[in-house]
């Protein structure tokens, strides 16, 4: 005579309890993993802008990017700002394609970043003078003020530890 064996319906079942418990306790902290990388992102992308405006600063005798030539007596522009940023210019702030001969700087990022968060490229440009806004509207991807050097994102919501996005 021959034993079969073969596990009973009670083993198969707690089997399968304690794979539920354990997808019970992981399952949140993958879901939450999406968020907490587009914070990092966020995160980086502002450090990164924001050390990049320094530089075109310091290589365009002390003006911040996005007034339109490197002339401050005009309001800045997002236009403007867009080009400092991604094509190449010279010390007196005009843009041209990058490799064109007399265009030694730049540029300083292939391609303008898109706010991880909100998923919006454009930018708010917060005239000279003018108050910069203290709250988030939602309504652009970044806020940015040359007079002051202030880049933030205007992104509402938080990160996981409660820190407001606009406040990176």
């Amino acid at each position: 005579m021959k034993y079969r064996t073969a596990f009973t319906l009670v083993e198969i079942l707690i089997v399968v309890v304690i794979l539920m418990i354990l997808a019970v306790i992981v399952l949140p902290k993958f879901s939450n993993a999406s968020a907490t990388a587009r914070a990092s992102m966020l995160m980086d992308d502002l450090r990164l802008m924001r050390s990049q405006v320094m530089v075109f600063k310091a290589q365009h005798r002390g003006v911040s990017p996005g007034y339109p030539n490197c002339d401050t007596s005009q309001q800045p522009t997002a236009d403007a700002f867009a080009d400092h940023i991604t094509k190449a210019s010279n010390e007196a702030g005009q843009t041209a394609e990058p490799g064109t001969l007399g265009y030694r700087f730049g540029p300083y990022m292939r391609q303008f970043p898109e706010n991880p968060v909100n998923g919006k490229s454009t930018v708010n440009m917060i005239a000279d003078g003018a108050a910069f806004p203290n709250a988030p509207q939602d309504q652009y991807g970044w806020v940015y003020q040359p007079s002051t050097l202030t880049f933030k994102a205007d992104s509402t919501g938080s990160d996981e530890s409660g820190t407001p996005f606009f406040d990176y």
